[in-house]
């Protein structure tokens, strides 16, 4: 028999890792391969894989969905969200009634606000029904600690850090590394399934997330900034709008795939579009005039200080 999955607090984030798990239960073909059988992920980082088999009674894989609101309206948007989706008619949305759901579970997905979820998990009941079961939480700024103080020591409680980009099955998700136990290996390759099924995975100490939750979490906020810059650029010099920004798009895109795929520093790539005395070397003496490398880095940094306070208590 395959688990059960519950989703407590199932908004953006929740919707985009069930419909990525769905549609890899859904998959005829393997998961690392398109239609025209290119691969979907160039290289995986050691440990991680992708699901290449879907099978009945496999217990890495989900079989039951429940997916947890707190209210009517939200619970309609979600049925009809799911509807549109290959099997999502059969996930189960409920609403106020988290302690059922997660009695009946046996991985819990905690998608809430970073600021509720002490109240969430504090609820008569959650923390007996959350024994013996594997908890992860994708809550920004919340630390293990925290979340282990809330939870019976039974409770197997690990962070993970999906991007918004898993919405098309293209993310990056960074997990903690797993305590030892028993059940350390199938507790593993269910991690690995549920996030592999949205994009990349990578385990990592807990140290680093905040780092993470500013590079890959905020990072697609940042990146867009530097696309619409490039598409008005494109339009400044009489580029229709549309195509300015599909030459921007797809730029971006292949390079960060020239640097997955080759595994080839960016500084490589960079100097061998660079040529002497050409349009590439004038461009980067105007970014390098206006300190958009620092500026960025500068980003990530400030993200990361910020990243730290979400999901604290309040000065």
């Amino acid at each position: 028999m395959g688990y059960t999955l519950c989703v407590l607090g199932c908004g953006t984030m929740g919707i985009a890792i069930t419909s990525g798990v769905l549609a890899s239960l859904d998959s005829q073909s393997p998961l690392h391969r398109l239609g025209s059988g290119h691969p979907k992920w160039e290289s995986h980082t050691p440990g991680t894989s992708t699901p290449t088999d879907v099978t009945d009674g496999d217990p890495t894989l989900p079989s039951r969905f429940i997916a947890c609101v707190t209210r009517e309206e939200s619970a309609k948007r979600l049925r009809g969200t799911f509807r549109s989706l290959t099997g999502g008619e059969a996930i189960e949305v409920t609403v106020g009634q988290n302690i059922a759901a997660v009695q009946q579970s046996d991985v819990v997905l905690l998608c809430c606000k970073p600021q509720v979820a002490h109240l969430i998990l504090n609820e008569t009941g959650v923390k007996e029904a959350l024994a013996g079961k594997l908890l992860i939480s994708i809550l920004a700024g919340v630390t293990l600690a925290q979340l282990s103080n809330w939870v019976l020591p039974s409770t197997t409680v690990i962070r993970a850090m999906p991007n918004t980009p898993c919405r098309i099955r293209e993310g990056m998700t960074v997990v903690s590394n797993l305590p030892p136990s028993d059940a350390e290996g199938l507790n593993k390759e269910i991690i690995l399934k549920i996030f592999s099924s949205i994009g990349r995975c990578r385990f990592l100490e807990e140290k680093h997330f905040d780092a993470c939750t500013a590079l890959s979490g905020s990072g697609p906020a940042f990146a867009c900034i530097f696309l619409e810059a490039m598409a008005d650029g494109g339009v400044m010099m009489g580029l229709p709008r549309a195509e300015a920004l599909e030459l921007a798009a797809q730029t971006l895109q292949g390079a960060a795939r020239m640097a997955l795929q080759s595994d080839v520093h960016p500084a490589q790539i960079k100097d061998s579009v660079t040529t002497p005395g050409g349009c590439t070397i004038a461009g980067l003496l105007a970014l390098e005039d206006g300190r958009v490398r620092s500026t960025i880095a500068r980003a990530i940094q400030v993200a990361t200080e910020r990243a730290s306070e979400l999901g604290q208590p309040a000065k």
